[in-house]
């Protein structure tokens, strides 16, 4: 299938860097209105460079085109794609809002068109594991999760300004006017969204922590954000989003008869670790020791982390495939693409659905607006619910 990058900027790179992995996907050419962005690009990537979007959407080659621009022109871009004929898939967020994503799926599905959205970490063998887990009722019923995506203070302390990847810089006052939550959320909210089905409401609390961060921008977005999101078969998360805790990209699902933990939900191969309630005496008295010693030789020792508390892994159902495409950053970006591809050629739903991107959208702005809402919204969006990965089942 042939396919085009509308956007060159930092997380293009990713997409480049995972490409190779799938040969049936082909991409004829890039587009950027940042000149220096694909001058860049090309420069790394050989490709045909067109001249403007409509170049793009005129050319008949073109199967797919992957809208990899900063989240503010999702809509625009998307909208233009579809409206001149081609499947789109879409970086996080769909739209900024979900009134402006159900426009867009409406325009998808008049048009016979397929449309999608990252992030796609859910078809990954840490969360097709941890999901499971889940089904197999490892831990028994789900009663609880946390599941958090902090960063770290990055802002004004580690000039993520001047971070570069493949010669484009961190697009940092787009980040912080955006939000963390808009970015990032989406990581954590689409392995619920496969677990535990549409979300029925969003309870939220949202601030700004650091209003400066160090560079001039036109307006701040929350850099911390709360919220507890309840599912229909009683489920509750809490999900937390943030530019100033110590970094946690962690999530804890809590079951009546144990707990399962996965340590990094941006680690495609993070290991599903297991920890039953019904400890031996012996063995609770071990792990409370442990958490002693933690903060006794916190600072002359290092500490392996939650990881230690746990007994067992859950084993996953295939070998992972490891694709770092940066610093601590095994991830694969192209996995969404593919199983689009998949989905277009097999005349399938695709897992990564435009309804689920609505879905997701919603959720988001509850959690970063909550005084849109008046801090509790009831979710009306909802999505087919997706089928598992063959070899996860």
């Amino acid at each position: 299938m042939n396919i085009a990058f509308v956007g060159c900027g930092y997380v293009a790179e990713f997409y480049a860097k995972t490409l190779g992995n799938y040969p049936d996907l082909n991409l004829v050419g890039v587009y950027d209105v940042n000149r220096r962005n694909l001058g860049e690009f090309v420069r790394r990537w050989p490709t045909r460079e067109y001249g403007s979007l409509e170049e793009v959407t005129s050319d008949p080659t073109v199967d797919l085109v992957l809208n990899l621009t900063n989240p503010r022109s999702h809509y625009d871009v998307t909208r233009t794609c579809l409206e001149r004929g081609k499947h789109v898939y879409s970086e996080k967020p769909l739209a900024m809002t979900s009134d402006d994503a159900t426009k867009l799926v409406v325009l998808a599905e008049r048009e016979g068109l397929y449309l999608a959205s990252a992030p796609c970490s859910l078809l990954s063998e840490a969360a097709q594991t941890l999901w499971k887990a889940i089904r197999e009722g490892v831990v028994g019923k789900v009663l609880l999760v946390y599941a958090n995506f902090d960063d770290g203070m990055i802002a004004p302390r580690m000039s993520p300004w001047t971070w570069m990847n493949g010669g484009v810089p961190w697009p940092a006052k787009d980040e912080f006017e955006v939000g963390c939550t808009y970015e990032h959320a989406g990581y954590i909210l689409t392995w619920l969204a496969a677990f535990f089905g549409p979300a029925l409401s969003v309870t939220s609390f949202a601030s700004c922590r650091i209003p400066d961060k160090g560079i001039p921008v036109d307006s701040m977005a929350p850099d911390f954000t709360v919220g507890c999101i309840e599912y229909a078969n009683g489920v509750v998360a809490r999900v937390t989003c943030g530019l100033v805790a110590p970094r946690d990209k962690s999530i804890t699902v809590v079951g009546d008869d144990g707990v399962l933990f996965v340590g990094n939900v941006r680690d495609d191969a993070a290991p599903v670790l297991v920890r039953r309630w019904k400890l031996e005496r012996w063995e609770s008295r071990i792990a409370r020791r442990l958490q002693w010693f933690q903060r006794w030789l916190s600072a002359r020792v290092p500490w392996p982390g939650p990881e230690a508390l746990f007994q067992r892994r859950y084993s996953l159902a295939q070998p992972p495939h490891l694709h770092q495409v940066g610093p601590g950053k095994p991830v694969d970006f192209m996995l969404g693409p593919a199983e689009m591809a998949d989905a277009i050629r097999e005349r399938r739903l695709c897992r990564l659905s435009a309804r689920l991107g609505v879905h997701i959208v919603e959720i988001v702005e509850a959690l970063q607006y909550p005084e849109r809402f008046g801090g509790h919204k009831l979710i009306t969006t909802s999505f087919t619910p997706m089928q598992p990965l063959a070899w996860a089942v």
